[in-house]
């Protein structure tokens, strides 16, 4: 029988556990949980589609993905309680619902919001690991937003790029800015940034090469510089991925986001 249902489930995941999003042969990965999961519930092979994909030991806090059913769950809270109870405790389904068969997860997507976070203190903090320690030097907040102005706007990131087979290396930046905020006695800095699609690794390699800019004090234009090269050999190394989170996927309008959840914050 074919199918005849599709849903969409909304889910957070730690992701220091998993050696990423994606499903492989031998290793523990979120969307492997997620389809073990459903298929103890329905008794039916199921396949997932993301998003997209996050690598080890990236998390996420908004992610999406559809699947598709050839019966209907007549009780969506009742069944979104017992996915719960059987996925591990580092994988938590907050939303489930029916929707169009034309609904694609990956496809439909129009934007990303990737955050990622360092302690920018001269002494590490016992009580969380899922930031970036940076004790090397002070960061400046003006000096990190001037690096990230000239990557607003569309692109090819060719240069922020790991090796990779997807031949499109061309993205729009919609956003890129960071800010402080300060927790107990640190200050974290929060780098934000929100495009059409990511390259693979990109947000990591943007995120190292601004920071060996500010450790070199090398000129601000040294950022504008690797990304019109196109060269990723000029490029510093990815940042740390346990400091990376996947914050919202949407399929709305970009500039509603922005000014709701960013812009003034």
């Amino acid at each position: 029988m074919s199918d005849n249902f599709r849903y969409i489930i909304c889910f957070e995941f730690f992701g220091r556990n998993f050696f990423g999003s994606q499903k492989q042969p031998d290793k523990r990965t979120v969307q492997g949980e997620i389809e073990k999961a459903i298929c103890t519930l329905t008794k039916n092979k199921v396949n997932t589609i993301f998003s997209g994909r996050t690598d080890a030991k990236v998390s996420a806090v908004y992610q999406i993905a559809h699947f598709d059913l050839n019966t209907k769950i007549e009780n969506v809270d009742k069944f979104l309680y017992s996915l719960n109870c059987i996925l591990p405790d580092d994988i938590k389904v907050f939303a489930l619902s029916l929707t169009d068969k034309s609904f694609h997860a990956q496809k439909d997507a129009k934007y990303k919001h990737y955050r990622y976070k360092l302690l920018n203190s001269h002494v590490a903090s016992v009580f969380s690991d899922d930031y970036l320690f940076y004790p090397y030097v002070e960061l400046n907040l003006n000096d990190i937003n001037k690096l990230l102005e000239c990557l607003i706007g569309y692109h090819d990131f060719s240069a922020f790029k790991s090796q990779s087979d997807n031949p499109y290396n061309d993205c729009t930046i919609y956003y890129a800015k960071a800010k402080i905020e300060k927790r107990g006695r640190n200050d974290f800095i929060f780098i934000d940034i929100v495009g059409n699609r990511f390259l693979y690794n990109m947000v990591r390699t943007i995120v190292g090469e601004v920071l060996y800019i500010l450790r070199n004090n090398l000129p601000f234009e040294t950022m504008t510089d690797i990304l019109k090269s196109k060269d990723r050999t000029k490029c510093a190394s990815v940042a740390d991925a346990k400091a990376l989170t996947l914050e919202y996927v949407g399929y709305d309008d970009v500039e509603k986001y922005i000014m709701n959840n960013l812009k003034g914050r």
